[in-house]
C-alpha cells in the first residue's frame, strides 16, 4: 500500500478514534525500549501469549544483579537478608499496583498463573457435596481443578457461553448459585478476560457469588496486561496472574493474590522445604508456616523476583489506562476493517468469534478464514502465511477447549466419540482427523503494550492477501 493510502487510512482511524493521539507516550516507549521490533521488521500480535520486555528492564535488572550479593532467603546472613528484603519489597509493590490492602490480601509467589491455580485446586476444601462452578470459557489450568473436586466427591458445573458473542448470561450464573446454596463448600471460577475471544466478564459477579456463600477464583492473566484490576473495588478471594504476560520479563514468576481469610481455608496435601516452621521424622509431625510462606515450595526465584518491581514501574510510568485506551482504539479499528473485507463474490474472508464491537471486550481476537467458495482455510496455514510476513500471531485452541468447542460448533457426542478417557493416548493430529470438523482451532490476534497502527495495518494486509477476486 502506498504511503499516501496509508496516511489516508491513518487519518480515517484518528477521526474515529481521536483518543489514540493521547497515547503517544507509548510510541516513545516503543522507540526507546522496543526498537528491535521495527529494526527487524517484526509485527508482534501475540500479547495474550506473552508480553514483550523492554531493553531498559533487562538493563536495570542486570545492573541490580551485578551490584548485589543475594543468597537463599531462608537464613539470617547478610546475603539472605538482602534477598528477603527484596522479595518482601516486591510483595508490597504488587499489592500497591493492584490497590489491594495488606490487611486484606497477601501475595504468594508462584512460577506462573497455572502454578497458582494448582495451589488453590489441590488445597481447596472440596468434599462430598462440594460444588465447583466455572464458565465454559476458561483456560485448561482452571478446568483441571475439577479433577481435585471429583476425587473428593464434589460436583462440577459448567456455565455455558452463548454464541455469537460468546458470553455467559447473568441468569445462568444465578441458576447455579441457587442450586449450590446448601453445598458445604463452593468455588466459582471465571476469567476477567477470555484468552480465546477477548470477552470481558462482569466483575460484579464476584460480590454476587460471595453473597451466596461462594469463594471466587479470578483468572486475571489475560486481563491485567491492558486493564486496571482494582482490588480496592473488587474483592475476589483468589486472583492468579503471570507477570511475563504483563511486561515480558521475568518469565517464571507469577502470583496468587489471596484474601488472607480465603488463604486460611486452604489445606495443603503436602509440605516442603520453606513451607513449614518445623518438621520431625521420628515424631511424624510438622507445623506449617503461616500465610504466603506455607504455599511457596522450596526456594523462591529470588534473583528474578526483584525484576517484577521494574516491570510494574514501566507500566506505571506510561499508565495502565493509557495502554487500555490504545488497545481499545486499535482493536476497534481492526474489527471494523477486517470485517469489511470480502471476496469478489461477496462472501466474507473472515469470521470473528466473540463480540463484533468493543462493548465488554478486550484486545484479544479469535477468528477463522474462508475461501470464496465458503470452505475453511486451516488455521495452521494462516499461521504459516503470517510467518512468511514476519508476523507473530497464534493458531490452535489456546488451551481453552470450552470456548473453542462452542465457537466451532463441536457437539458433546462428537467429542465423546473421539475422546475415550484420561488413560487413552491421542495426538492433536489424530484428534483432528477423528473429529472431521470444519476446523478444530482458530487464529488468535492480540494487542498489547507497544502495539501501534502499523501493526494492525500489517495484519489487515495479510487478510487482504487471502481475498479472492
Amino acid at each position: 500500500m502506498s504511503k499516501t493510502a496509508t496516511d489516508a487510512r491513518y487519518a480515517s482511524f484518528l477521526r474515529k478514534n481521536p483518543e489514540y493521539e493521547k497515547t503517544s507516550s507509548l510510541d516513545e516507549l516503543r522507540r526507546a525500549d522496543f526498537g528491535r521490533l521495527d529494526s527487524h521488521g517484526h509485527v508482534y500480535l501475540d500479547y495474550t501469549g506473552g508480553g514483550l520486555y523492554g531493553e531498559s528492564q533487562v538493563r536495570t535488572h542486570m545492573e541490580f544483579l551485578l551490584a548485589q550479593v543475594l543468597g537463599n532467603p531462608h537464613s539470617a546472613s547478610p546475603s539472605s537478608t538482602e534477598a528477603t528484603h527484596r522479595v518482601e519489597e516486591c510483595r508490597s509493590r504488587i499489592l500497591e499496583f493492584f490497590g489491594g490492602s495488606p490487611d486484606e490480601y497477601t501475595v504468594v509467589f508462584t512460577a506462573n498463573a497455572t502454578h497458582a491455580l494448582k495451589l488453590v485446586g489441590e488445597a481447596y476444601p472440596f468434599e462430598v457435596g462440594s460444588q465447583f462452578a466455572l464458565t465454559f470459557d476458561n483456560h485448561n489450568s482452571v478446568n483441571g481443578i475439577r479433577e481435585f473436586n471429583r476425587t473428593r466427591g464434589g460436583t462440577t458445573h459448567y456455565l455455558p457461553v452463548v454464541p455469537p458473542d460468546m458470553r455467559t448470561p447473568d441468569t445462568t450464573l444465578e441458576q447455579y448459585l441457587e442450586q449450590g446454596k446448601d453445598a458445604p463448600s463452593k468455588l466459582f471460577a471465571f476469567p476477567a478476560q477470555s484468552n480465546f475471544s477477548g470477552v470481558q466478564y462482569d466483575l460484579n459477579w464476584i460480590a454476587h457469588a460471595q453473597r451466596r456463600g461462594g469463594d471466587v477464583l479470578l483468572d486475571a492473566a489475560a486481563f491485567v496486561p491492558t486493564n486496571r484490576l482494582d482490588l480496592g473495588r473488587w474483592h475476589p478471594d483468589y486472583v492468579v496472574l503471570s507477570f511475563y504476560k504483563m511486561f515480558g520479563y521475568p518469565t517464571g514468576v507469577g502470583a496468587l493474590i489471596a484474601r488472607k481469610a480465603a488463604l486460611e481455608k486452604l489445606r495443603r496435601p503436602w509440605f516442603a522445604g520453606g513451607t513449614i516452621n518445623v518438621a520431625s521424622v521420628q515424631a511424624d509431625r510438622y507445623v506449617m508456616a503461616a500465610g504466603a510462606e506455607a504455599f511457596e515450595d522450596g526456594t523462591l526465584n529470588y534473583a528474578c523476583i526483584p525484576a517484577v518491581v521494574t516491570g510494574l514501574d514501566v507500566i506505571d510510568a506510561v499508565g495502565i489506562d493509557t495502554i487500555h485506551t490504545r488497545v481499545h482504539a486499535l482493536t476497534s479499528w481492526l474489527i471494523e476493517q477486517a470485517s469489511s473485507i470480502y471476496h469478489g463474490n461477496g462472501r466474507p474472508v473472515m469470521r470473528l468469534y466473540g463480540p463484533a464491537n468493543m462493548e465488554g471486550r478486550g484486545g484479544t481476537l479469535a477468528l477463522n478464514f474462508y475461501r470464496a467458495d465458503g470452505s475453511a482455510i486451516d488455521h495452521k496455514a494462516v499461521e504459516a502465511l503470517a510467518t512468511e510476513h514476519n508476523l507473530s500471531l497464534r493458531a490452535g485452541c489456546f488451551c481453552n477447549p470450552g470456548a473453542g468447542e462452542v465457537a466451532l460448533d463441536l457437539s458433546r457426542d462428537e467429542l465423546l466419540a473421539c475422546l475415550k478417557g484420561p488413560d487413552s493416548r491421542m495426538t492433536m493430529e489424530e484428534f483432528q482427523q477423528c473429529i472431521h470438523a470444519e476446523s478444530t482451532g482458530a487464529v488468535r490476534v492480540s494487542l498489547g503494550l507497544v502495539s501501534n497502527f502499523r501493526d494492525v495495518e500489517a495484519f489487515l494486509e495479510l487478510v487482504r492477501s487471502i481475498r479472492e477476486s
